[in-house]
């Protein structure tokens, strides 16, 4: 099955064209009436010149033949709107993260050779000033986010464009190897553009294999489940500018639910997403692990809320820990929460569920199809109860590479066999009945003594001392050990600094040799706006600890 994103959207609003497909504030649009704005977006884009240049079949696998527009704002309808019609222009749009300070713009947006901006109007004053540096750049698109910014010299009001454009068909025969691009954090380095085919891309992430095995095998059976299923409420508060949030909201009006955005989207207001889930029921909310999770279980516990509706929270991109896990179950009875491993390269690759069955000591995951191991020198595959860790790769449907990047693409995507893998960076053991044990991201790791040590472990370790509110761990340079272990810590409200004691419980659940051999306590730690750990940060508060 090869399904491009922008017939399947069609073809779902077409079927379902009274449905709620977005609310969001005092919006609340149709299937149909989102289908048809995105229409227009994708007119007003092909007038400007804005679609695809060059067929797939000429290019390499960094190479990119479609025009990339950059989507600048918080979570909005705008936002699944402008991918949607981009996506049926036939150019690309990619994610940029809102908290960039001007060179980290500048450099993404060169990096991409956008030549679109479509961006909030508060972001109009960074826009302006890193212009002159994007010489690819040629057209700007404003939506007017009630922050009274003038409309940019040049550049067209969003709501304007589109009531002058028109409704009707793009007139473009959509391919499934038009791109789906997806920009990596980078949280460890430099962000990278993953370069994905849009029919692998729904295959992976957004309910083409809507079960972990099965197949949508046609658009009709793609719209026959959307019109025959019940339909869910889907709530993603983290940001659509990171995969987790963007792969979600798609997914859901892919399959014919409602899609739910939060009132405040400049930061993450737990109060504010438990009111809203409470009135519209959602049924499904995204989490980004414990960032998310805590200020929800704390908010849970100041103040009650009617959290009947809610059956499933999806938590990816980073650990939520048992502690959590248990607190969020117990304050909302019956709850099913679904951990996922993955990365913008690789999509989902295993998962764990804890719920009122299966409980939250169980930290093994279940592999996906297509899910393998890989040995350390990269070249043979990892048998069940083999003691040593492995890379977790997935084969088949992968990326094509990184945009522009020839040498990483090869890295990133070996071929074994006459088949192209993906490797994501995760450490892993692959255990006799076929599970896997998650050590933790490679990129993170700590070489301490000839010893790795991996920081989402010790971290796991030292969140289950009470005082402990958020952590991050990082390695500094050691005479001694090579590296050694540094822990950044944000305490609970009211606890006092006592590395001794945090080290006590630590040790009670990992090797005394991955305890850390220094504290640094923060106000706050480093995560990126959907939560994921900023180890560049945690590195430099490392380096710097007493």
């Amino acid at each position: 099955m090869t399904l491009p994103l922008a017939p399947l959207h069609e073809a779902v609003a077409a079927a379902l064209p009274e449905r709620e497909a977005i609310v969001f504030r005092d919006r609340r649009l149709t299937y149909a009436e989102v289908a048809e704005r995105s229409r227009r977006l994708a007119n007003f884009l092909l007038s400007q010149d804005i679609t695809i240049h060059r067929p797939r079949s000429e290019l390499e696998n960094w190479e990119s033949g479609q025009d990339h527009v950059a989507l600048y704002m918080f979570n909005c309808n705008e936002y699944v709107e402008a991918l949607l019609g981009g996506y049926k222009a036939r150019a690309v749009p990619f994610n940029v993260n809102y908290r960039y300070v001007r060179e980290e713009l500048e450099y993404l947006l060169n990096d991409a050779d956008a030549k679109a901006i479509v961006y909030h109007g508060c972001f109009a004053p960074v826009v302006r000033e890193v212009l002159a540096d994007v010489p690819t750049c040629r057209l700007l698109i404003q939506v007017d986010d009630g922050s009274g910014q003038p409309l940019l010299e040049g550049a067209f009001d969003y709501e304007a464009v589109l009531a002058e454009s028109s409704p009707g068909p793009t007139g473009q025969t959509c391919e499934p190897d038009d791109l789906f691009i997806l920009y990596t954090g980078g949280t460890t380095g430099m962000p990278r553009g993953v370069l994905w085919r849009q029919a692998d891309a729904y295959l992976s992430q957004m309910g083409g294999r809507y079960d972990g095995v099965n197949v949508v095998g046609s658009l009709d059976e793609a719209v026959r489940r959307a019109v025959n299923k019940k339909r869910y409420t889907i709530f993603p508060p983290p940001p659509f500018m990171h995969g987790a949030g963007k792969y979600l909201a798609l997914r859901t009006l892919f399959e014919g639910n409602t899609l739910l955005i939060q009132n405040v989207t400049d930061r993450f207001d737990p109060a504010d997403v438990l009111s809203l889930a409470e009135k519209e029921r959602a049924n499904l909310m995204l989490a980004i692990g414990d960032a998310f999770g805590r200020p929800l279980l704390d908010e849970l516990r100041r103040k009650p809320y009617d959290t009947s509706s809610l059956k499933f929270v999806t938590n990816t991109g980073a650990i939520m820990s048992k502690g959590v896990k248990a607190g969020l179950m117990e304050m909302i009875p019956g709850l099913t929460i679904i951990d996922s491993l993955g990365s913008s390269e690789t999509g989902i690759q295993a998962q764990n569920v804890s719920g009122a069955k299966a409980g939250v000591e169980r930290g093994d995951f279940r592999t996906m199809a297509d899910t393998r191991v890989m040995a350390e020198d990269r070249r043979r595959f990892l048998e069940p109860g083999e003691p040593a860790a492995g890379w977790l790769a997935i084969g088949g449907r992968v990326p094509y590479g990184y945009y522009g990047d020839e040498a990483k693409t090869k890295e990133t995507f070996p071929e074994i066999a006459g088949v192209r893998y993906v490797i994501g960076g995760d450490k892993v053991r692959l255990l006799e009945n076929g599970e896997i044990e998650y050590f933790g991201r490679d990129s993170v790791t700590i070489n301490s003594g000839g010893e790795k040590i991996f920081a989402e472990e010790v971290e796991e370790a030292l969140k289950h001392h009470p005082a402990v509110a958020d952590v991050l761990v990082a390695g500094r340079p050691s005479e001694r050990w090579g590296q050694e272990v540094v822990a950044l810590v944000q305490l609970a409200n009211g606890a006092s600094p006592d590395p001794a004691a945090l080290n006590a419980e630590a040790a009670k659940h990992i090797a005394r040799y991955k305890l850390p051999k220094a504290f640094r306590f923060v106000d706050r730690v480093g995560r990126s706006a959907n939560g994921k750990p900023d180890y560049r940060w945690a590195k430099q508060q490392a380096e710097g600890a007493a």
